[in-house]
């Protein structure tokens, strides 16, 4: 767009700030002057003092007057032709929010800095506000929750105690070996039997759960089941329960302060969406501590592709299919477990990775 060629004075409003009446005027400068005249009117303001507007595309113009007057001017272009003739610089703000290039670049800087946040940013926040909660804490968390709700779908186990011992020694051996002394995890392995299913589960403070059904499914495979541990161990060592709270916690924070009220579909989304994709991570993070207790002790993670074949003949057999889906075609439960239902979540829908994702992992790694 052509600039406004600069007038040598222009007509403008004048408001002496005691009453509403408008004062039809002349704005003129000389030198570092402001000269205003009109009816009744005549005074001289230094160009330095007076506190003149942002530019805007639609906007009035309106100039304060060190006396608490001020001007008003209609005619944008002419007004702002004038005052750039009186040398009133604009800031590099105003210059930015008048380019389209600008704004376009300060959205794009805005959304990197908000994916960096939420990829680096929150993780980081959460790991060091945690460093502040003592690891007691986890453990009232963890036994509140099992004498709970948790509890309700959990009861005694069935499982011959001799059992129960010879799964819970041959898992510490194995983690004794994975990890230098003074740096084990500290950990629980309780049995229960349960209305959930196979599935094995930790909480925070270092309690695993692992149900009777499980130890049935993974019959004479006492590998795999040292995998699933492992997976829960993982938990345990990177205080994943904790974790969550604290990220849940966070991240519901900023996005009520992004989106106004909490209540609102659209802030809890981004809370859900985000929390699973930090709950994905948590699994990928517990695969790898499977891996690695699972080389100590002398196995190839590919035990752990066993696990997910008798999941799925497992969850074909509850919903009457045939056990013919390919792998990683059912969903499983945190440690591998079965979830539930018999379809596959879109992945930024799921709180697991894919199971053909977690099973390609333990090829790979078992390869390696």
């Amino acid at each position: 767009m052509t600039r406004t060629s600069a007038p040598d004075s222009i007509a403008v409003e004048y408001f002496d700030g005691r009453s509403a009446r408008a004062h039809p005027v002349r704005l003129q400068v000389q030198g570092t002057q402001l000269h205003i005249r009109g009816e009744g009117i005549a005074c001289t303001v230094p160009i330095d003092a007076v506190r003149w507007p942002e530019r805007q595309r639609h906007a009035p113009r309106v100039a304060h007057l060190p006396d608490g007057a001020s001007l008003h001017a209609s005619d944008t272009e002419l007004f702002d032709a004038f005052a750039r003739a009186a040398g009133v610089g604009e800031s590099m703000v105003v210059r930015a929010q008048q380019s389209w290039r600008a704004t376009a670049v300060a959205v794009l800087a805005l959304l990197v800095l908000a994916a960096a946040g939420y990829a680096w940013g929150l993780p980081l926040a959460a790991r060091g506000a945690l460093a502040l909660v003592p690891p007691s804490v986890d453990r009232s968390l963890g036994e509140a929750a099992l004498d709970g709700g948790l509890g309700r779908w959990l009861q005694p186990s069935a499982l011959p105690p001799p059992r129960q011992q010879q799964l819970r020694e041959a898992f510490a051996r194995a983690v004794e070996r994975a990890y230098p002394a003074g740096q084990r995890p500290l950990y629980e392995v309780r049995f229960h039997a349960s209305r959930i299913g196979p599935n094995a589960f930790a909480l925070p403070g270092g309690i695993i759960v692992l149900t009777d059904e499980l130890v049935q499914l993974l019959d004479g495979r006492d590998d795999v089941v040292l995998g699933v541990l492992a997976h829960e161990l993982g938990h345990v060592r990177h205080r994943h329960g904790m974790r969550s709270l604290v990220q849940v916690a966070l991240l519901g924070t900023v996005t009520g302060i992004a989106f106004g009220d909490f209540s609102t579909l659209l802030a809890g989304a981004p809370l859900l969406l985000g929390q699973m994709a930090y709950s994905r991570d948590f699994e990928r993070e517990a695969d790898a501590e499977s891996v690695h207790v699972l080389r100590a002790a002398g196995h190839s993670p590919d035990a752990m592709v066993v696990f997910f074949e008798r999941a799925r003949q497992w969850q074909a057999r509850r919903d009457g299919e045939h056990p013919s889906a390919k792998d990683g075609e059912r969903p499983s439960g945190r440690g591998g477990a079965p979830r539930g239902p018999s379809f596959d979540l879109p992945i930024a829908l799921a709180s697991h990775p894919a199971d053909a994702e977690r099973i390609r992992f333990f090829r790979d790694a078992a390869r390696r």
